[in-house]
């Protein structure tokens, strides 16, 4: 990494601004008073808000965007040698520019606060919202970087004037490592991300490479207990906290469901660690909305309750499905699920058929490949064919639309439907409800 002062840096162009952190993180930088700038494949509405808050948009990636007056350029991981943003990586070095990836330069600009990770396979990103709301609701001003758009505000971010920062941390590639935290959550640990991890051992050394980074006089909070977290918080030097003591199942939370009773106990954990006044941690709780793309509600198609849903792991469809039934136990459950990248589905295949298997009927679209090729030869088509043996409704649709026409003409007051997936799935969900 290059040694840089980012208090003296005055301007920075993102590659890829209209990723989810990486907004995020621009938007950050402009309330720090520099010169902000993004380019992207295509404009979006994240990047139509940004260019209205100031940050420069370029809606394609050229040389151009690359001048000399830029001193640090940050890139999205997506960036490599077959991606259309890597023409301005590769000026950006031939002008001797310094270059850092998304959690390099999260870490760079994080790292000075009193910072709180929370880390996991699932339940992180609602983890980092409940936390921004109840340090908000606890007068605690922190600065925050969720990988959703907080439903209560929209965004990804909070510009905070604390010593906090409460910052989602990501474990693809040991990204998180930038990260130097004074308190760690760990949440669960899974096997996931096929494509860079050989197995859950290894997903496990990063989460224990994470947890002795914690400063010296630190906390983690994790459930100490469970079989895949335990190995990983065993011995450490600092404190460990078992969050699930904090587990409240009379809490009122809008969000239904198991795992966001536990996302609720790692929060509260947090809160207790920092002393917070209690009866604020319960009424932020109470109120919290959620988070884009996790259990939203969209709308009514037919009478059918629409929901969009993140869910691109087996637990995470259980756990999505389980709140569904919490809700609604008298209706009619209905996945249309996109798989998203080839190597998961690949890895996952057996437990994907299966945890589908749990709602009343699934509709399969095609793999999001986000930034693989299908090696393995793996499809959709496959997988629908498999959850037949869990399910007596499970189809292939080809396409956006053949998968809403196959709605329109079979949903109707009795059914909820669950769009699941973390691909451009969220498309259909808004098409359904339109």
């Amino acid at each position: 990494m290059f040694n840089l002062n980012i208090d003296k840096i005055k301007r920075i162009h993102f590659i890829g601004v209209g990723g989810i952190g990486m907004s995020a993180l621009a938007r950050h930088f402009l309330t720090e008073k520099k010169k902000v700038s993004g380019s992207d494949r295509e404009l979006s509405d994240l990047t139509k808000d940004l260019n209205s808050e100031g940050i420069q948009i370029f809606a394609e990636h050229a040389k151009s965007n690359i001048t000399k007056e830029i001193e640090l350029v940050v890139y999205t991981e997506a960036v490599n040698e077959k991606s259309e943003g890597y023409i301005e990586l590769q000026e950006a070095k031939k002008l001797k520019i310094p270059t850092l990836n998304y959690f390099e330069a999260l870490g760079l600009a994080m790292n000075p606060y009193y910072l709180i990770a929370v880390a996991g396979t699932h339940g992180k990103t609602t983890t980092t919202a409940m936390l921004t709301d109840i340090f908000e609701f606890a007068d605690k001003d922190p600065t925050a970087v969720i990988g959703s758009l907080r439903a209560k505000t929209k965004k990804n971010y909070r510009a905070g004037k604390s010593k906090y920062a409460i910052v989602e941390a990501c474990e693809y590639k040991r990204d998180f490592l930038h990260l130097k935290p004074d308190v760690l959550v760990i949440t669960n640990i899974e096997y996931d991300h096929v494509d860079y991890y050989s197995d859950l051992k290894d997903v496990q050394s990063a989460f224990r490479s994470l947890a002795e980074q914690v400063h010296e006089t630190g906390v983690v909070i994790a459930n100490s207990t469970e079989p895949n977290v335990a190995p990983v918080v065993e011995g450490l030097s600092v404190p460990v906290v078992n969050y699930v003591s904090q587990i409240d199942l009379n809490l009122d939370l809008k969000q239904p469901g198991l795992h966001n009773r536990l996302n609720a106990a790692a929060s509260t954990a947090v809160a207790k660690h920092e002393k917070l006044n209690m009866e604020k941690v319960s009424e932020a709780l109470s109120g919290f909305a959620g988070t884009w793309r996790r259990f939203e509600y969209k709308g009514e198609m037919n009478g059918a309750k629409v929901f969009n849903d993140y869910a691109h792991h087996p637990t995470e469809i259980r756990a999505t499905i389980d709140a569904a039934r919490e809700l609604y136990p008298d209706k009619k459950l209905t996945i249309v699920f996109q798989p998203h990248m080839y190597t998961r589905t690949k890895a996952l295949f057996n437990e994907f058929a299966k945890a589908v298997g749990l709602a009343d009927s699934v509709i399969f679209l095609p793999i999001y490949a986000a930034r693989e090729d299908n090696e393995s030869g793996v499809t959709s088509r496959e997988l629908s064919v498999k959850s037949l043996e869990f399910t007596p409704n499970s189809q292939y649709a080809d396409s956006f639309e053949m998968a809403e026409n196959i709605l329109r003409q079979s949903m109707n007051e009795e059914d909820v439907i669950l769009v699941m997936g973390a691909g451009d799935v969220t498309k259909l969900a808004d098409a359904l409800v339109g």
